[in-house]
């Protein structure tokens, strides 16, 4: 494999076989929370997905609110997990593996909307120079309905050469 054309996993591959269109999307967000269930807690729709972005909504109901009404921070972090993880699904290569290691977190306003949440890597690395490991910090924007920052993550991930299969040469 060489640097300058990545091979992308499966999410990404599934991703670009579906239509880009609702039913598209939908039939992949559904599939995205049977495999990853807590993810299934906000209700998430993938609406964009390619390497180094992503977007994901979720609507704001009953099942995701704190007591006093807003969105809840912790299902906000839940959606911001979901667009970072969908974005290193597309953006990490098959020749690397990544893992989340840490969350910072900015509750900027309270959530009093359905919300957008958008991943997005202001530049892609270079994975072919990664090879014992690497933090990358992937920037999420929370917005609400009339555009609104109300929540800001910056997730780490650990990014590292993916192992290969140990075979037994007897």
């Amino acid at each position: 494999m060489n640097s300058t054309s990545p091979t992308y996993g499966q999410t990404f591959g599934l991703w670009r076989r579906l239509p880009d269109n609702l039913l598209g999307s939908a039939v992949f967000s559904v599939g995205m929370c049977l495999r990853v269930p807590y993810f299934g807690s906000v209700l998430p729709r993938v609406r964009t997905l390619e390497p180094g972005r992503c977007t994901v909504s979720a609507p704001k109901w009953w099942g995701i609110r704190n007591p006093l009404g807003p969105f809840h921070a912790i299902a906000a972090c839940n959606l911001a997990e979901v667009a970072m993880g969908m974005l290193a699904e597309a953006t990490v290569p098959t020749s690397h593996r990544w893992i989340p290691k840490g969350m910072q977190v900015q509750y900027l306003r309270p959530a009093t909307t359905s919300l957008t949440a958008t991943a997005e890597l202001p530049q892609i690395p270079d994975f072919a120079a990664i090879a014992e490991g690497a933090d990358v910090v992937i920037p999420v924007y929370i917005r609400d309905r009339t555009g609104a920052e109300v929540v800001h993550a910056d997730i780490t991930v650990w990014v590292s050469a993916a192992r290969k299969p140990v075979t037994d040469s007897s």
